[in-house]
């Protein structure tokens, strides 16, 4: 297992953080089964989407916004129900199959650390699952 730390500089950020995982993976030593990637923060999440054109990730955001405004008629006092919601919506884990030592993501794919409630720094669970160890 291994524990990341994510540094955002909005109040709603999107970082691929999938060389970050896959450095993880490939210290461990595991050949093959899962990883499991947690975030355990209430106002952010992590999610699997497209890399390679950044507007697939400005057009999901946007989709968020309009899903979630800022103007519903929230009872959370803190001001960051917004944050709480779109957490759910994305979820607070992944799970990639890893294969010969690698993240077997698509090719299109990346896992992205989604903030909702920045800037702050975050944690990133990172467990292993099964399978085999190099070596």
């Amino acid at each position: 297992m291994a524990e990341l730390s994510v540094s955002t500089a909005s109040r709603e950020q999107w970082i691929d953080i999938t060389s970050m995982i896959q450095d993880a993976v490939g210290k461990s030593g595991i050949g093959g089964g899962a990883c499991v990637v947690y975030v355990p923060h209430t106002t952010a999440g992590v999610t699997i989407q497209e890399n390679a054109d950044p507007d697939v990730v400005k057009d999901c955001q946007m989709a968020l916004a309009r899903m979630v405004p800022d103007d519903l008629p929230f009872r959370h006092s803190e001001g960051n129900s917004t944050a709480h919601v779109k957490s759910v919506l994305t979820g607070s884990s992944v799970t990639v199959p890893v294969r010969d030592g690698r993240l077997a993501l698509g090719t299109w794919q990346a896992i992205y650390f989604c903030e909702y409630d920045g800037p702050r720094r975050r944690r990133v669970i990172v467990d292993l699952i099964g399978g085999n160890v190099n070596g």
